[in-house]
Formats: C-alpha cells, sequence, structure tokens
C-alpha cells in the first residue's frame, strides 16, 4: 500500500475486499493493526502510519483478500453482549445463533437448581450467553475437542462466568446419569458433499464442527436419540440446523417422545432453530 494515511489506507483495502462488507473488514482489521479503537480512527484519519504499521495492515488485508475469516485474522468475534476469543479450533459466531440463545432464555428459569448443558460448545459462545444471562444456573458444555474447550475456557475467564463447568467428549459420553432442564446445541448439518464446505469463510472453518454425514444430520440424530435420557420432565431440547432441515428434524422429536415441538425461523425466514419439550422422560 503506498497510502500512508488512516483514511487512505482504509480506502484502499475497501476497494480490494469484498462490497457489502469491505469497508466494515477494512476498519477492523486496521484497528487490530494499529490496536486502536474505531473512534480513534475516525478522530485520526489524516494521521500517517508508519512503515511498520502499513506493512502489518497489508498482510493482513492481503489475507482477507484470499478468504481467511477476518475473526480468525484479529482472534475476536462479537455475539450476544460480549466479544469472545476464537481461533481456527474454533467454528466462529454467528448471529442466527442468537436465535438459539433468544429462545433459550424464554425457558429457562431464574429459579436456582436449574441445569443447562450446551453440546459442542465450541468456543462456548451459547453456553456463556446462557450463563452470562442466568447467573444461578449451572451450565454444562461439551466439546470432543480440547483445543476449542481451552479457547472455551479462556472466554470464561475474561468474562468472569464461575457457573460454567467443561467437560471433554463426544456428544453425551461424559454425561452419563445426567438430566438437565434445557438443552441446547448448534452441531455440525452440513452435508460432507456440500460444495459450499470449500467456499469463501467455510473453508478454514473446522470441518467436523461443519458437516457430519451424507445429509447433515448425523449429529442431530445422535443427540436427539439420547436426548429423553437426559432431560428433566418439562424439560427442553433445542436445536439448530439448516434451513430446509426443519421437516426433518421435527419428527426425529416426536419420534423420540418431545412434545410441543415447533420450529422458529431466523430474521431472513428461514427455518433456524427447532426446539421440543421432553413432558416423560
Amino acid at each position: 500500500m503506498k497510502n500512508d494515511t488512516v483514511e487512505q489506507a482504509l480506502r484502499a483495502a475497501v476497494a480490494r475486499l469484498p462490497e457489502i462488507e469491505g469497508r466494515r473488514e477494512a476498519e477492523l482489521l486496521l484497528a487490530y493493526a494499529l490496536q486502536k479503537s474505531k473512534a480513534w480512527m475516525i478522530a485520526h484519519g489524516n494521521e500517517r502510519l508508519e512503515p511498520d504499521q502499513l506493512s502489518r495492515y497489508e498482510a493482513l488485508v492481503a489475507r482477507r483478500v484470499q478468504g481467511e475469516p477476518v475473526a480468525y485474522l484479529i482472534g475476536r468475534r462479537g455475539f450476544w453482549a460480549f466479544d469472545l476469543m476464537v481461533t481456527p479450533d474454533t467454528l466462529i459466531p454467528r448471529p442466527e445463533t442468537e436465535l438459539l440463545v433468544e429462545l433459550a432464555l424464554e425457558r429457562a428459569s431464574t429459579a436456582s437448581g436449574l441445569r443447562v448443558l450446551d453440546l459442542g460448545t465450541g468456543s462456548g459462545a451459547i453456553a456463556l450467553a446462557i450463563a452470562y444471562e442466568r447467573r444461578q444456573a449451572e451450565v454444562i458444555a461439551c466439546d470432543i475437542s480440547s483445543e476449542a474447550l481451552a479457547v472455551a475456557r479462556a472466554n470464561a475467564r475474561a468474562l468472569g462466568l464461575s457457573n460454567v463447568e467443561f467437560r471433554q467428549g463426544d456428544w453425551w459420553g461424559p454425561l452419563a446419569g445426567e438430566r438437565f432442564d434445557l438443552i441446547v446445541s448448534n452441531p455440525p448439518y452440513i452435508a460432507e458433499d456440500d460444495p459450499h464446505l470449500y467456499r469463501g469463510d467455510l473453508r478454514y472453518e473446522p470441518l467436523r464442527a461443519l458437516a457430519s454425514g451424507r445429509d447433515g444430520l448425523d449429529a442431530v440424530c445422535s443427540i436427539v436419540r439420547d436426548a429423553c435420557r437426559h432431560s428433566r420432565p418439562q424439560g427442553w431440547l433445542l436445536l439448530e440446523h439448516g434451513w430446509t432441515q426443519g421437516e426433518m428434524v421435527r419428527d426425529l422429536l416426536r419420534t423420540s417422545g418431545f412434545a410441543c415441538v415447533r420450529t422458529v425461523r431466523d430474521l431472513e425466514a428461514r427455518e433456524r432453530v427447532t426446539l421440543g419439550c421432553m413432558l416423560e422422560p
């Protein structure tokens, strides 16, 4: 980059980045490169950057142009009411997953004794959002990846949350004999041969957190199959899934004994979260 002021560097980056998100991404990357806030950059648009600052920024922009997600480049992603640390070992939290949190909180009592389970926690986004809003709840967050759990634990420490316990294992493996009032999960749900897995940001995210079997429903089936054995009476199961999978997930829940089954659409009117209540486990 030959543009040496803050605003010139931003404009040059925007010209190279995707049109819709280009300005926002350029600002995030420059703020990270300079270790400055967006407000500082607005107030110092004409300030000249040092050669090493420009070099650092150019390298970040080049990596983004190649498709590397901004969240991995800066190591952070906003979710719910806070910023979370993310790494290539974790799925990048997405805005649509906040719908799952909202629906869970609607069913999460404020009384003490509430037990919540997040299966496949990744960066901890869902578990930590619920623990943040329901400080009296006992939240268990599980993941098969020790690397992902290290990130989730670091996020919990940064948020000062002491009501979350992390366990390593494959779905129900580390939960023998335990029951919960609320079970939530954003499991992998993309078909393993889906070409989208090899495009855009998805190329950089952990495959096992994205894809699950020929129809994308292997993980969902594993979760639903044993959920009744881990649900307290009147306990809820909430699952995020692909926008074409609502009917299949509803059928799975009903077949497994869940009642009050329904699917909720996201802001783009796509079927996104299916939930059901276990009346008599």
